[in-house]
This record gives structure tokens, C-alpha cells and sequence, in this order.
């Protein structure tokens, strides 16, 4: 049965994120959509709270000195007669797992591009995880506003290094001082732009012929011929736009601009909402689930703790995948039978809250909550309806955290409860060598130090961090701690995860490399097999 009303709704959805290497640009953008979409009336400051200019997605006190996300955010604004979801995600690479389970819960990303440097090592990564899922990628090749590497060889970088097709929908004229607008490939108009107020507000905008005297006098003779030439390259090397590529995520169309002048931001965006397309059915354990199913159900994505300190409260992100959701519904949890009644739930725009009344597929929508919920949980009002569990990556950097003072044991026990739960770095129970505090894992150090510094500012508890040299982790999928223990190699540890599965610590590629040669028998992945829970 499907519900036409709530097919409606969902068609001018639009779920998407922000990815990029650290300093390309993202929370920039991020911020600049949000000028464009009427959620601001000023680069960075948030209308209904004090102009401040703090940016709107980086709230916390951290990610404000360090001057880095470390923390994705959900932030929902209209336009155009769109409702968008935009989830702005941490750029630095020891917080990556935090963006791959955002990228679970979205249909479309625009990946941002330095254009003074190129395809870099994190935006690889982070592609990889859109290609296995198959999720459309629009691009923007920002900071055209400074010396960019050459154009054409960007185009080739893109297409060469991600095995992607490019296809530029504007063009700049110009890079550096010297950019004063795009060409717009397909209206054959070339937007002009004017600087205003250092990117606070809206950039004025003319719309001109390429051959416009107005054009031509704007632009450097030899900028003007550049811009001329490589246009008829593109058009004579660049095949045609083939729509049903870019939403395969075989395709990607191409955006060039400055987020910091607000240059082909509003392009960007218009063009985003041209070419990409409302949420689709989802896949469950026990089929595919269409949007306008008339059961309710969605899937936990993001934990957050303390977005209100003075309640230390508890967020439950969700992604709605069907159904309408209506505020105070009854809803069955599926990994633990409860029925849970959802009450408390809020659009959340950074730190700003706005009580929700009703959501639709697409929708991402924050519960302040003490139930169980738990990153991969399924609520649902029809109890055949599980979607799997999030997919988990292998830490690559492990540590004990101690309570430093001993007073203050019972803040660093509840803090390290609350903080666990958001999943900010995982947990482990080590056998061998046996110890009874928990292993933590994390992508990287600065986990630690986000991990610390909430302790200490939320809770008050002071910690002392004591790393270990363990480097690589790997889930077993064939044999039992018993049968490993005879032949678990100098400097290798045993431990098991949150969910019970045994896992190896290696301390060198060299050590599991040989291990692996000498007991060809034992299976090792990378991430763990997904464990299909019985439907309630």
C-alpha cells in the first residue's frame, strides 16, 4: 500500500553531505548554503540566536579552538520549495569513521575540492565509501577566488585519480584576482559576480553573453582568451551529460566557485536540486522498504551526548526511511522487543532545537532520549521492518583511559558511559593479555583528545592516557579464542568487541603478514560480517 500524500512530501526531500580533505573549505560552504537557503541572514551567525560570528555547524567549544569539525551536524533549511537535510561531516581523518556512518544516511554528497591543490588523500577516502554505496557525488572546486592549479588538468585529475567522469557544468573565468564569474556550459550565460562584504552577504549577480562587451571588459584580454579555448576543448572532448550516471554515482557533475565570496554557491545549490532526486526505497533484512510505505520506520545513525550541558541530555539522530513520523508515536525498537514512545523530538540546527510535530522519509530528525538506543538500531512501527546494522571499521590506534584523580571516579565512570556511547572511539574487552579495564580504539589520536577534553569539561573528570603499540586490528571470523591462544604470536593480544566477536591486535603490518603465511586457516577481515537479528 502506498500513501500518496507522504510520496509527495518525500519527492522534495533532498538528505545530503558535506565531504572533504581538512582546510578545502566544506564548513565554509556549509555555512553558505545555509546564507542561500534563508537559514541566515549572515555568514556566520544563526538568525534566531545572537549574531555571533561563530559558524552555525561547529558548535562545540573544541572544534572551536582547534578550528576543525570534529563532529558531524545536521542542520535543515528550505529552498526553492525544497526541504533539505544537510549533514556538514568532520574533515579530519581521525574522525572519518563519524562521516562514514553519515554517509549511510544520505542520498547524494557534494565533495569539495581545493582548487589550488587538488585531489587529496582524505577525499579519496571518503569517495571510496560512495562508490561501494553507490551514492550520486556532486563537485565543487572551490577557492577559485585564489591561484588555482591548471583548469583542464583538474579534470583529468578527477577522472584519472576516482575513475570518475567530469562533467563541468560552469566554467571559471579566471582564477585568483582575476576570477570575476562563470560560464554556465549548457544556458551558454555567463554569471558575473561582485564582491561584497567579505562573503557575509549574497554576491550581486549579472547574467551576460560570453561575447558581451560587459564580459570582455571585466576580463583580462588573455583570461578572456584562455576561458575561450578551453570551452572549446571541453566541447570537443567531453562527452554529453548522461543524468542516469550521476545518479549511479558514475558521473559527477562539476561546480567551480568560491565559498568564501560566495561565488557559484547559489549555482551550485540550484544545480544540486536540478540533477539529484528525492530518497529512494531502502533496502531491510527482509526487503526492499518503499518511502511511502504507510509504517513508520528509520534507522539510529549519530549519538550525541551533553548538546545541552545543563541537562546532560542525550540525542538519538535518525533517518527516516518510510511512513510518516508524528511526535508522540509508539514505535517498536527491533534489537531489543521494547516499544518506545518517541516524544521528545526536535529539528536540530547546530546547537538550536525546534520541536518537530511530524517528518518524512529523507528527514533527519533528533530524539532527546534514555532509552537504549545505539548507532544501527531500527525503529519501526511494523516489526518486519529491520534495516542492518552500520557498518565498523578497524581502529588503528589503541589506549587505556584512567581516572586521574580518585575522587572523582564516579564523573569519569559516567562520562566514559555517556561518551562510549556516541561511539567516539570503540571498546574492547582484551583477553590475552588479560586486563579488566576497557581497550579503547580509534582512528587516530585526536579521538583521544576530543575523548579527554569532553571529560574533563563535561563531567569534570581528569584522565591520564596510556597508549599502546598495538597498530592494526582485525576481526576473526573462524576460529575461537581457545583455538588462537596456542598460536597468537609474540606482541599480538586477543580482546573482543562491544558485541562479544573476537578480534586480533597486531603490532606491525610485518607481524600479521607472517602470522597470516603460517596459519592460512584463520580468517581476518577488516570489518566484521554483519550479525542479521531475527525479526521481532
Amino acid at each position: 500500500m502506498i500513501d500518496p500524500f507522504i510520496a509527495s512530501e518525500t519527492a522534495r526531500r533532498r538528505t545530503f553531505a558535506i565531504i572533504s580533505h581538512p582546510d578545502a573549505g566544506k564548513t565554509t560552504l556549509t555555512e553558505k548554503l545555509l546564507l542561500y537557503g534563508g537559514a541566515i541572514g549572515l555568514a556566520g551567525s544563526v538568525t534566531a540566536s545572537k549574531r555571533q560570528r561563530d559558524t552555525s555547524s561547529d558548535w562545540m567549544e573544541l572544534e572551536k579552538k582547534r578550528g576543525i569539525s570534529i563532529s558531524s551536524t545536521v542542520l535543515q533549511f528550505d529552498y526553492d520549495g525544497f526541504r533539505l537535510n544537510l549533514l556538514d561531516t568532520p574533515g579530519h581523518k581521525d574522525f572519518s569513521e563519524d562521516t562514514y556512518r553519515v554517509l549511510m544516511a544520505v542520498d547524494a554528497v557534494v565533495m569539495v575540492i581545493d582548487a589550488g591543490k587538488g585531489i587529496e588523500t582524505q577525499t579519496r577516502k571518503l569517495f571510496e565509501i560512495c562508490r561501494k554505496r553507490g551514492i550520486p557525488i556532486f563537485t565543487f572546486m572551490n577557492k577559485l577566488d585564489r591561484p588555482s592549479r591548471p583548469l583542464l588538468g583538474l579534470m583529468d585529475e578527477l577522472e584519472k585519480v576516482l575513475n570518475l567522469k567530469a562533467y563541468p557544468i560552469n566554467w571559471p573565468l579566471g582564477n585568483g584576482p582575476d576570477f570575476k564569474g562563470v560560464f554556465d556550459r549548457r544556458l551558454k550565460e555567463v554569471h558575473m559576480f561582485e564582491r561584497l562584504g567579505k562573503g557575509a552577504f549574497r554576491a550581486p549577480v549579472s547574467v551576460h553573453g560570453l561575447s558581451d562587451p560587459f564580459v570582455k571588459a571585466n576580463l583580462h584580454e588573455s583570461v578572456y582568451k584562455e576561458v575561450v579555448e578551453e570551452l572549446e576543448i571541453l566541447d570537443a572532448t567531453q562527452g554529453e551529460f548522461d543524468l542516469k550516471q550521476v545518479l549511479t554515482g558514475k558521473q559527477t557533475p562539476v561546480f567551480f566557485g568560491s565559498a568564501a565570496n560566495n561565488f557559484g554557491v547559489e549555482l551550485l545549490l540550484k544545480g544540486f536540486l536540478e540533477f539529484s532526486t528525492g530518497p529512494a526505497p531502502r533496502n531491510s533484512l527482509n526487503g526492499l522498504v518503499e518511502v511511502a510505505n504507510p509504517a513508520f520506520s528509520a534507522f539510529v545513525f549519530k549519538v550525541q551526548t551533553n548538546m545541552n550541558p545543563m541537562h546532560r541530555d542525550k540525542v538519538v539522530f535518525v533517518r527516516i526511511c518510510s511512513g510518516k513520523f508524528m511526535r508522540n508515536i509508539t514505535v517498536k525498537h527491533s534489537r531489543t522487543g521494547e516499544d518506545i514512545k518517541l516524544s521528545d523530538s526536535h529539528n536540530i540546527f547546530g546547537r538550536d532545537r525546534e520541536i518537530v510535530n511530524e517528518a518524512y522519509p529523507g528527514d533527519i530528525v533528533g530524539f532527546v532520549t534514555k532509552n537504549d538506543l545505539r548507532i544501527g538500531d531500527t525503529i519501526t512501527e511494523d516489526p518486519r521492518i529491520v534495516y542492518g546494522e552500520m557498518p565498523t571499521f578497524a581502529p588503528e590506534s589503541f589506549a587505556f583511559l584512567e581516572n586521574a584523580v580518585t575522587s572523582g571516579y564516579k564523573a569519569f565512570r559516567k562520562g566514559m558511559d555517556h561518551l562510549l556511547a556516541e561511539n567516539i572511539v570503540q571498546s574492547f574487552k582484551l583477553k590475552s593479555p588479560k586486563n579488566s579495564m576497557p581497550l579503547l580504539g580509534a582512528v587516530g589520536p585526536l579521538q583521544y583528545e576530543v575523548l579527554q577534553y569532553r571529560l574533563k569539561d563535561e563531567y569534570g573528570a581528569e584522565s591520564n592516557l596510556n597508549p599502546m603499540n598495538w597498530k592494526i586490528l582485525r576481526w576473526v571470523e573462524s576460529h575461537t579464542e581457545a583455538q588462537l591462544l596456542p598460536i597468537l604470536p609474540n606482541g599480538a593480544g586477543l580482546a573482543l568487541d562491544d558485541q562479544d566477536r573476537l578480534v586480533m591486535l597486531f603490532p606491525t603490518e610485518w607481524s600479521i603478514k607472517y602470522f597470516k603465511e603460517i596459519n592460512p586457516t584463520v580468517v581476518l577481515v577488516d570489518s566484521p560480517s554483519i550479525k542479521n537479528y531475527q525479526p521481532i
